[in-house]
């Protein structure tokens, strides 16, 4: 069988053994962790409504308010599981272990969300109204990928977003300034650290299968990714201040997440690539480049920026 002849049927079944593989490592590594535990419950106090206690006000937690957004965005994007959970049960299947871990994904997933939302409501970080608003907004609208249905598509958006899930939390706890908040985002972006490793090392074991359509596949995803939560409402000007802010930026996005994923894939090393596959390649090469350069001119402007953004 050539390479360029791998349907999307063939690929799922010769993968079943290298997902049978990492799932095993990823049980054996992963920490088990309980959400309540990372929850300072005696710090809380009722809200106003039904509960007759104080309404919310900024001033509750002395955090900023570009630490706010980035908090509301990590969790929203969190929030919206049942989704991701459909997206990848519809590619992946719940036979055999590619069902283990569509489930086991999402079961640790889960967490996040849970941890989250208490944190920030124990600590009244944010309005909860508000939130709650933003949850139903986000989630009412679902979330379908750019590429859904498509295994190899959707295998690596997933390694590069996992990849960038992480960056953000772990840039986000610092930003808070809040040493409990810190060390919970930390536990999180460790959980999707491993969940990058996973998928990761699943594209890996597909490019050596059919490096041709991998390839253009990770060209579609690195050209036009964007992150889940884009339709959160206000997430452009959320996405701004925390790029302003170095929490999620274009430097971030190029050198931490893109640039390591792609040199562990050695795609600029592969041989024997198709025609399409070296186009694929070249263009990819081609983007790389510009947005090294758009990243610079960011880093640029990014003091005029914050000024005029009052960060």
């Amino acid at each position: 069988m050539t390479a360029t002849t791998w349907s999307q049927t063939d690929l799922l079944r010769e993968l079943s053994p290298v997902v049978e593989e990492n799932l095993n490592r990823h049980i054996g590594v992963a920490k088990t962790w309980y959400p309540h535990d990372f929850i300072p419950w005696s710090d809380g106090r009722n809200f106003d409504g039904l509960m007759g206690g104080d309404p919310w006000s900024p001033d509750d937690a002395p955090i900023s308010e570009v630490a706010r957004s980035a908090l509301i965005v990590n969790l929203l994007t969190e929030d919206n599981l049942p989704s991701y959970h459909h997206e990848i049960a519809l590619i992946f299947g719940r036979d055999d272990a590619w069902g283990e871990w569509v489930h086991r994904w999402t079961a640790e997933e889960g967490r996040h969300g849970i941890a989250m939302r208490d944190y920030m409501l124990v600590k009244r970080m944010v309005d909860p109204n508000a939130l709650e608003d933003f949850r139903m907004t986000h989630m009412s609208q679902g979330y379908e990928s750019a590429h859904s249905g498509e295994l190899l598509h959707s295998l690596a958006y997933v390694s590069f977003q996992e990849l960038a899930t992480r960056v953000s939390h772990r840039n986000t706890g610092r930003f808070t300034a809040d040493p409990m908040a810190d060390q919970l985002l930390q536990r999180i972006a460790a959980d999707e650290n491993l969940h990058m490793i996973f998928y990761r090392n699943l594209m890996g074991a597909a490019l050596q299968l059919d490096p041709s359509q991998s390839v253009q596949a990770i060209r579609d995803v690195v050209l036009n990714f964007a992150m889940p939560g884009t339709d959160i409402p206000g997430f452009q000007r959320k996405a701004v201040e925390m790029a302003v802010a170095g929490i999620y930026d274009l430097r971030q996005h190029r050198d931490d997440v893109v640039a390591p994923v792609l040199r562990f894939w050695k795609v600029w090393d592969l041989e024997n690539l198709s025609a399409e596959g070296e186009q694929a390649r070249m263009e990819l090469a081609d983007f790389m480049s510009g947005l090294d350069t758009k990243a610079s001119r960011f880093e640029d402007k990014r003091d005029t920026l914050a000024a005029r953004m009052n960060l």
